[in-house]
């Protein structure tokens, strides 16, 4: 029972999880060049999914009432304001002389926080599929979704990192980072709000 649990865990993750692949390409393509990167995008993956799993968790048992459906489309606000932030530093950049390699290596280094409060404000569908599942079936099936759950989620880092590094992709997001960040955060943050109805739209 508990094998088919891991089995069902691993379908679901994939499914649910495939579209931060994107996100977190980006993430990587722009801290190239910083030690630390991959660190700090691993653990804010894992705070920001660790917060779906939670909020996932809390619904299930019933303790909705700590996070109503109606409040999270308005997470779409975390990247949303993320992307807008990132697209008015790289228009202030626009002139940098591009020997400042210092400046822009220290301009595009990835934050914990901001990789985290993506990965969470995204979530919102995750959570909404997690929760039916997590109520159809045991205490022990819900432990073993979420330990594989976070198992997986350094295999999504790094396979983000090898889509971000294979030539042609790096070559890519090297010369369009800029412009493309901002704008899949912008989209993604509309999205959310858009398709949850936030503000009444």
């Amino acid at each position: 029972m508990i094998f088919l649990s891991i089995l069902q865990a691993i379908g679901l993750f994939i499914v649910t999880n495939i579209d931060y692949i994107i996100v977190l390409s980006l993430f990587f393509a722009r801290g190239a060049g910083q030690r630390g990167t991959t660190a700090r995008i691993l653990v804010g993956q894992y705070l920001g999914f660790a917060g779906i799993l939670g909020a996932a968790v809390l619904v299930a048992l019933g303790a909705g009432a700590f996070l109503p459906p109606e409040v999270i489309p308005y997470f779409g606000l975390i990247p949303l304001g993320l992307g807008l932030w990132a697209a008015w530093q790289a228009w202030r950049r626009r002139h940098d002389d591009d020997d400042d390699d210092e400046g822009k290596i220290e301009g595009k280094k990835v934050a914990v926080w901001a990789v985290a409060g993506v990965t969470f404000a995204s979530g919102g569908d995750n959570i909404g599929f997690y929760v039916p599942v997590f109520l159809s079936v045991g205490p022990a099936a819900v432990v073993a979704y979420c330990v594989v759950f976070l198992a997986l989620v350094p295999v999504l880092v790094y396979v983000a990192k090898f889509i971000a590094t294979r030539r042609p992709i790096a070559e890519i997001l090297e010369r369009w980072g800029n412009i493309l960040f901002p704008i899949v955060l912008i989209g993604l943050g509309i999205f959310i709000l858009i398709s949850g109805g936030a503000f009444g739209l």
